[in-house]
């Protein structure tokens, strides 16, 4: 960022439609700084876990360049958490600081804040000692509006002039290029979310070459309506932007009207998105209404992308070198991309190859041997982009990174021998809906505390719009009765909505393996058939 402002210090590094905010390199790298010496006033050390919790406001992308500067680590929290996983996160990730805003759709932030740390009511800010989190220091508030126990971002950035711009020079000097500056909590299939710890090597070599493969220069515009929490947002939207001298455009949340205004008011040249996103965007009504003859390029990613899909984002939305990647939040995150200038069966058909600096083998998940062309097993990749391990987790780590320095996905895929992916299938029993991984087994894990339910069993279904839908198979205990509306209310403003079973369907039985595992393979098919959703499935397989 600092040589983009001295390179460029007038051209306009963010953008933020809906607030009229606009800053150029030069007063973003202003802003960010103060912000890095206000958290260094508050006592945040080189190393320190520091977890922020918003949508994609301005204080986010400020915090992630602050932090980058003063070292301390940024751990990201899913804006749709509730109150159990937050706990979860803040305890497991040793975060000394939260950054928070108010609330996000049926998610209330400072009220789950106060639910886990209630002393916040009656301490000064900065001095919390909470009995659930005794980590936890800081609070800061996105907003202007005080709350006790907690600074607001205003304090935080006039706390900043206290410390001087040498102070920081020299913390920033002490970083070192292979230092973890990043956890990201990402969905495995057993377990809670483990925090993949990434490198600044990591996530800006990943974001350059990101950038390279879509063709994103300076001068391109690119607006970012992926969450900031996720690699997507703030590895391959933010950061690469910052590597090109490209602007930013960020929407606070996904809404198909915020982002269609955005591209055509600030003449985007660019966007992200995952599939669904791409579809809600050509359905929506008003869609001819809006110009959005500047854009030429962008990234389609976060799940399976339909092939007529990528078809109409080229033919109507102008996106001639959209590409695809494929990655994972472990691969920081991008392992697989097309170019700009691959044919475009290819580009809409395949994940692409791998990106510079990147290894990818298909193996044979049994044996560990390689498969030849064609083939299917699983994908494993090494290089620069390879996170440094699980936090606090090294069973796990070990699991994910062989001795050789191979990531593991616990994808299917097949490659070509020109050296292009396409993913088939998945070892791991994960569910990938609209972009969000959710694995069953905390699902499973939540019905279980349900006075009613004896057992459960989770799997993902496809759906047209959202690429998977969660399915659950209830077995209630003896003599109870329940209704899939009382299932559906147990949930609520307990775990996050995106996890809350579309489908429920009360069994007395699964069907079982000779040695008593659950065929969940075989629980999929059955709901397909039930539900009516061959022709879904026909899609995802083609």
């Amino acid at each position: 960022m600092d040589r983009r402002a001295a390179e460029c210090p007038d051209r306009e590094a963010v953008v933020f439609p809906e607030l009229g905010l606009r800053y150029t390199y030069r007063e973003f790298q202003e802003v960010c700084n103060r912000a890095a010496r206000g958290f260094m006033r508050l006592g945040i050390q080189k190393g320190e876990h520091l977890a922020i919790w918003a949508t994609n406001k301005p204080e986010w992308v400020i915090t992630q360049f602050a932090t980058g500067k003063m070292g301390a680590v940024l751990v990201t929290v899913n804006t749709n958490y509730k109150v159990m996983e937050l706990e979860y996160l803040l305890r497991q990730s040793d975060a000394t600081t939260l950054v928070l805003m108010d609330r996000f759709k049926d998610s209330d932030y400072l009220g789950a804040i106060y639910e886990l740390c209630p002393e916040l009511h009656t301490c000064p800010p900065g001095q919390l000692r909470s009995a659930r989190l005794p980590r936890l220091r800081n609070v800061i508030f996105l907003g202007e509006e005080k709350h006790p126990g907690m600074f607001t971002w205003a304090e935080v950035l006039a706390l900043g002039d206290e410390v001087s711009p040498e102070e920081l020079a020299e913390r920033q000097a002490s970083l070192h290029y292979d230092e973890v500056i990043n956890i990201q909590y990402t969905s495995g299939t057993t377990g809670f979310p483990k925090g993949a710890m990434l490198s600044h090597l990591n996530i800006v070599a990943d974001a350059y070459y990101v950038a390279e493969c879509m063709g994103l220069r300076a001068g391109d515009r690119l607006c970012i309506p992926v969450p900031f929490f996720h690699c997507f947002g703030c590895v391959m939207g933010t950061l690469a932007c910052v590597t090109q001298g490209a602007t930013m455009v960020p929407v606070d949340h996904f809404r198909p009207d915020t982002v269609l205004a955005a591209i055509e008011a600030e003449k985007c040249t660019a966007l992200h998105g995952v599939p669904t996103m791409y579809i809600s965007l050509l359905e929506y009504p008003d869609f001819a209404r809006y110009d959005l003859s500047t854009l030429r390029r962008g990234i389609m990613a976060g799940a399976p992308c339909p092939v007529e899909v990528m078809k109409s984002v080229i033919n109507r939305m102008h996106m001639k070198e959209i590409t695809i990647a494929y990655g994972q939040t472990e691969a920081s995150p991008v392992i697989t991309q097309t170019r700009t200038d691959d044919p475009l069966e290819r580009r809409v058909a395949t994940v692409g190859r791998a990106i510079p600096g990147v290894e990818v083998k298909i193996i044979n998940p049994e044996t560990g041997q390689e498969v030849p062309c064609g083939t299917p097993g699983e994908l494993c990749a090494r290089g620069f982009n390879v996170m440094k391990g699980y936090y606090k987790m090294p069973e796990a780590t070990a699991q994910a990174i062989d001795a050789e320095g191979w990531l593991h996905t616990g994808d299917l895929a097949t490659m070509d021998k020109h050296g292009y992916c396409n993913i088939v299938g998945r070892i791991k029993d994960m569910i990938i809906r609209g972009g969000e991984n959710i694995y069953p087994r905390e699902i499973e894990e939540f019905l279980h505390t349900h006075p009613k339910v004896m057992d459960a069993q989770v799997v993902g279904v496809p759906s047209l719009k959202y690429g998977e839908e969660v399915m659950a198979y209830i077995r209630l205990k003896p003599g109870v009765q329940a209704t899939e509306e009382e299932i559906r209310e147990f949930f609520q403003a307990r775990i996050s909505r995106h996890k809350i079973p579309r489908y429920i369907k009360f069994v007395d039985s699964y069907p079982m393996t000779a040695s008593g595992k659950v065929q969940k393979y075989k629980l999929r098919e059955q709901a397909i058939k039930e539900l009516g959703l061959e022709k879904e499935a026909k899609v995802e397989t083609a």
